[in-house]
């Protein structure tokens, strides 16, 4: 009975011409049929039902014709077509409108609205080409593990933000080939860049949490060098972080000696080249050789695996960490490294071994505790004296706020 209800419910019987000339319809006896379906006699006193599947009342075995419903003879069959003779869709068409509902909401969840001024547009992207197309910006979000007791970024941070850009900005224009920053030219006669002088001047570390926006473009340095700027502000305010300069000759990967810009590569990057001068005004002054003399003398360093770059040398952000070994601890505990000139005279391999050395001009480590601005030499050597890098740095006094937080994080350890 319930599959012949649901049956007449998704195929509905239209009735035949000759079946409404006042005639009763009769199931039971066999005459008329419902598309073959005959119910027997004896079930229930024999089931009759009308071809619209409604179940009047039974007399005598036989389907009566209700009194306020149109008598059969004034009904028109209804005329054979496709579409009535096709099952009952609507719970297809409830499926698939709760399917497009669905989608429709996961898409309406987009964030497709255009965001307030003050809100940060793609905060961690790999960044965009901005000033005609000669700039190169990118935001960086200070992390928990790139700061240190003070709560403010490491020196290595800020460095490794600049070469990120600086690898991105070549990418970004479509001119990385398969070497690590080089070009397609550049590849096809095996040269790679190598920097041989960076100055850096901090005006303030960013704290944990902060985003910081670094802009970096490109310039003729000579005739076979390219210097490299960058600019790195607070994203939130504008203000200017920390600004940069640095300069970039081509070396022969395969036999390891300078070369000349190739007039193919100089066509590749010369459209990108800007005319302007440096970020931060070039330090002339004479970097003087450490020898054993020196203040402060840390040896046995050498390269880990992971400080080796695509190139198979020493990343060079790795030799700012190896010459602040030497430092003294208290110069780092209450002062701040706010300017560096480094200059870079050689490769380090994996299995070099290293000396770094540190002499601070005109004072002692007692001295420290009284504050005010300190200048230290650096020398980053091989065990046989072949010069790595040389450098010179200035520290100032950190601030209230970091004594602060230092004097917490003591009380806090003991």
């Amino acid at each position: 009975m319930v599959a012949t209800a649901v049956t007449a419910s998704f195929i509905p019987v239209v009735p035949s011409p000759d079946s409404g000339k006042g005639k009763q319809t009769q199931l039971g006896g066999g005459s008329a049929s419902l598309r073959g379906l005959q119910p027997r006699n004896g079930l229930c006193g024999g089931l009759q039902v009308k071809a619209n599947a409604h179940a009047p009342p039974k007399v005598n075995d036989t389907v009566k014709v209700e009194d306020d419903l149109p008598s059969s003879s004034s009904l028109t069959p209804a005329p054979r077509t496709f579409i009535n003779q096709l099952p009952d869709w609507s719970m297809l068409l409830a499926a698939i409108t709760t399917a497009f509902l669905a989608a429709e909401k996961q898409w309406m969840m987009l964030d497709w609205k255009p965001r307030r001024p003050d809100m940060l547009v793609d905060p961690f992207g790999i960044g965009k080409i901005v000033e005609d197309g000669l700039v190169f910006r990118q935001n960086f979000s200070i992390r928990s593990y790139e700061i240190g007791a003070d709560k403010t970024a490491s020196i290595e941070t800020m460095m490794n933000h600049l070469q990120e850009t600086a690898l991105n900005h070549v990418k970004t224009a479509g001119l990385l080939g398969d070497g690590f920053g080089s070009t397609p030219e550049m590849c096809k006669k095996n040269l790679i860049w190598v920097v041989t002088k960076m100055q850096v001047v901090v005006d303030r570390y960013p704290k944990w949490g902060d985003v910081v926006q670094v802009d970096t473009w490109v310039s003729a340095s000579g005739k076979n060098g390219m210097r490299r700027d960058w600019l790195v502000r607070d994203a939130q305010t504008g203000e200017i972080l920390t600004r940069a300069s640095s300069v970039w000759v081509m070396m022969n990967k395969v036999t390891r000696k300078l070369s000349k810009i190739p007039e193919e590569v100089r066509g590749e990057i010369g459209t990108y080249f800007v005319d302007s001068a440096p970020v931060v005004e070039e330090d002339k002054r004479k970097l003087s050789k450490l020898d054993d003399s020196a203040n402060f003398i840390r040896t046995g360093l050498s390269p880990r695996w992971s400080d080796l770059d695509v190139n198979q040398h020493v990343n060079n952000v790795k030799y700012i960490g190896w010459i602040l070994e030497s430092a003294p601890q208290p110069l780092l505990e209450s002062h701040e490294l706010c300017a560096m000139t480094l200059e870079y005279r050689r490769e380090c391999g994996r299995n070099s071994v290293l000396d770094s050395l540190t002499d601070i001009s005109g004072a002692n480590v007692g001295s420290l505790a009284d504050g005010g601005l300190f200048e230290c030499k650096h020398l980053l050597r091989l065990e046989d004296g072949a010069e790595i890098v040389r450098g010179r740095t200035e520290w100032r006094s950190k601030s209230a706020n970091n004594f602060g937080v230092l004097s917490q994080v003591s009380a806090e350890s003991t």
